[in-house]
């Protein structure tokens, strides 16, 4: 990795504490579809596309689903996570992390799982603004666990994806940056443990972004000048 290396940001449960409201918003869609699940089979599969998650749930309970019932899931979860917006706040140490990142001219970007209509509302929480490098899943061709969303990032930093550290907080982030060639970083803001994404490819791991800051160091960022 030449000079500073670039950050790659998931968002839900990285950034942003909304891992619980989009398990809530999951819930709630697939039992207006009348599939019944316990929330922490959901929680295990949030981080992936809301299609790929869709068919890994549907498949446990040996139910077959179209692709337009996974259309109409999809749609009710983005209304029923948007209900929930106000519970939604930063993560600890987030809006820092961003800002010191950028007042060292280190570059950054967010690539996410989610759509545009679900991540704009948590953009705006977080504090991002319109002008921040930002793929969603619209943007590109399959979602986590494929590498695509943290490749199309770095092309829009303009790095080469060797010369980025993914950050986020599930193993489907971990898979993917594994798949990307980049190096992972794991956060335990989304609910997952410390051995699981260490065994998905994290070489450090931290508590959230406010820890994550305290240790740049660590990961290949020089002390601020």
């Amino acid at each position: 990795m030449s000079g500073q290396p670039a950050f790659l940001f998931d968002l839900d449960g990285t950034l942003v504490d909304s891992v619980y409201q989009h398990v809530l918003a999951w819930r709630q869609a697939l039992e207006e579809a009348g599939i019944s699940l316990a929330v922490w089979r959901i929680h295990r599969r949030i981080g992936m596309s809301g299609g790929l998650l869709i068919n890994a749930l549907v498949r446990e309970t040996g139910r077959r689903i179209s692709t337009e019932e996974i259309a109409r899931i999809q749609q009710r979860h983005a209304e029923a996570y948007a209900r929930q917006a106000t519970q939604i706040r930063p993560l600890p140490g987030a809006r820092e992390l961003l800002a010191d990142l950028s007042a060292r001219g280190i570059p950054w970007a967010i690539a996410t799982s989610s759509r545009l209509e679900s991540a704009r509302s948590t953009l705006d929480i977080l504090g991002v603004g319109p002008d921040a490098p930002v793929v969603t899943r619209d943007q590109v061709a399959y979602a986590k666990p494929d590498p695509d969303l943290f490749l199309a990032a770095a092309a829009r930093l303009g790095v080469p994806i060797s010369d980025a550290i993914v950050v986020g907080d599930s193993v489907w982030d971990l898979l993917a940056a594994r798949r990307a060639r980049a190096l992972g970083i794991g956060l335990l803001s989304g609910g997952y443990g410390q051995d699981e994404l260490e065994r998905a490819g994290a070489y450090r791991v931290y508590a959230d972004p406010a820890d994550l800051l305290q240790h740049l160091d660590e990961v290949g960022v020089r002390p601020a000048e």
